[in-house]
């Protein structure tokens, strides 16, 4: 039977990076995944790009991450917001000589930079393309048994497999779900102006349209949630007729469009489990809470997930404590319930208020951006959660080890 500190289910972007925070200090792990790692490196196996925020990029600093993602990124500089193309709105800029609002990189950039350096560490094993055939969790441990016949072991068993988690759904943890009947269109473009590193979020009433920069500074990635009923006519539009739309949406300012890549499109949702603890399980991730794009901050709450549970496990550890001890997990529980909750209302709020059509309701969320534009205590505290330096900050995302 092999064995280690804790089994990961799931060797996405959030499973690895725990598997590799883990093993930075000096705690082992086993990621079980069925995916064939060779193909989630693919473009066509996930087009999508990933804003990382200044804080989790401090924290794949500090793991050792960010040397392979080095010059791959594109800075975001700045943030303008607005209410379709009507004048007035937000814009949120870095302090000069700071950090960046945050880093934009390709999804499978970040995949092959954490497979990497999964592969190099000395305690992480990974386990894939594997099934888990049973999955036994008891005040004795966790014990997992794979379809081809491999048997783990460890105190703690970590569910990282996504918005569809079985290891969920097989602790029975209620869920608050529900479907924004929205479907979001991903693609890439070159345009003839440089995006000089600014992020546009653009809301209409049919969904929002962010248009996200990329490199090199001609290059930007599209994200339009569209209604789920207009979405198979949209996404199957020949490449002249989708950049005219696109255009349209954007307004010309960054001139004519082409399209640079592969489109993709997934259904939007939200979904948040009631509790993200049963006994000697932990939930990350979209396991543990999936939210609208509409603020580009899933993989962000992830990624805090991934620091907070890798504190609270390393000084477990340190005081020889069971890692699959509750009160450990608790003290997980409560870090991470209440920050998950306020990022989700805040999203679902934001996409409910934005979908009122009507010119009042413009002429209202514009007057509200403007106050907001010129309260800086308040657009201080905004940008400060676009950039995950909110609350209480767990070592990692302030690039220090546990």
């Amino acid at each position: 039977m092999e064995r280690a500190d804790v089994i990961i289910l799931g060797g996405g972007l959030v499973g690895l990076t725990l598997a590799i925070a883990l093993d930075r200090h000096g705690l082992s792990s086993i990621v079980v995944d069925p995916q064939d790692p060779e193909a989630t490196l693919s473009a066509v196996y996930d087009g999508r790009a990933t804003a990382v925020s200044s804080s989790s990029y401090r924290m794949l600093e500090a793991i050792g991450v960010a040397d392979r993602l080095e010059g791959a990124g594109c800075p975001i500089e700045s943030i303008r917001v607005s209410d379709g193309l009507e004048p007035g709105g937000l814009v949120f800029d870095a302090p000069p000589g700071d950090d960046p609002l945050g880093i934009m990189f390709e999804n499978r950039l970040i995949r092959r930079a954490l497979r990497d350096c999964a592969v190099a560490a000395d305690g992480i094993s990974l386990v894939m393309p594997a099934h888990p055939a049973e999955v036994v969790r008891d005040a004795s441990g966790v014990r997992v048994a794979t379809e081809d016949s491999r048997l783990l072991s460890a105190p703690l068993l970590i569910g990282a497999e996504g918005r569809n988690s079985p290891t969920r759904d097989l602790a029975r943890i209620p869920l608050a779900r529900w479907s924004y009947d929205h479907v979001a269109l991903i693609v890439t473009v070159n345009h003839a102006r440089a995006h000089e590193n600014v992020a546009y979020e653009i809301f209409y009433p049919e969904g929002p349209f962010a248009i996200l920069p990329m490199l090199p500074g001609d290059r930007s990635a599209i994200v339009w949630s569209v209604r789920a009923e207009d979405a198979p006519a949209l996404i199957d539009l020949p490449g002249r007729a989708l950049t005219h739309e696109l255009e349209k949406k954007i307004g010309g300012f960054l001139g004519p469009l082409e399209i640079a890549g592969p489109r993709s499109s997934y259904r939007l949702g939200f979904h948040h489990a009631v509790q993200i603890t049963a006994e000697r399980l932990a939930l990350v991730g979209d396991a543990a809470h999936g939210i609208h794009p509409i603020a580009g901050q899933g993989l962000n709450l992830g990624f805090r997930d991934v620091a907070a549970l890798t504190q609270v496990l390393v000084e477990g550890a340190r005081l020889g404590l069971d890692l699959g001890d509750a009160q450990l997990l608790d003290r997980y529980r409560r870090w991470r319930s209440l920050d998950t909750f306020a990022v989700a209302a805040a999203t679902d709020a934001l996409t409910r208020v934005y979908g009122v059509p009507g010119r009042l309701a413009s002429q209202v969320r514009r007057f509200g951006m403007s106050a907001i534009h010129r309260l800086g205590p308040v657009k201080d505290r905004l940008m400060a959660e676009a950039r995950g330096e909110s609350g209480d900050l767990p070592l990692l995302l302030r690039g220090l080890t546990v």
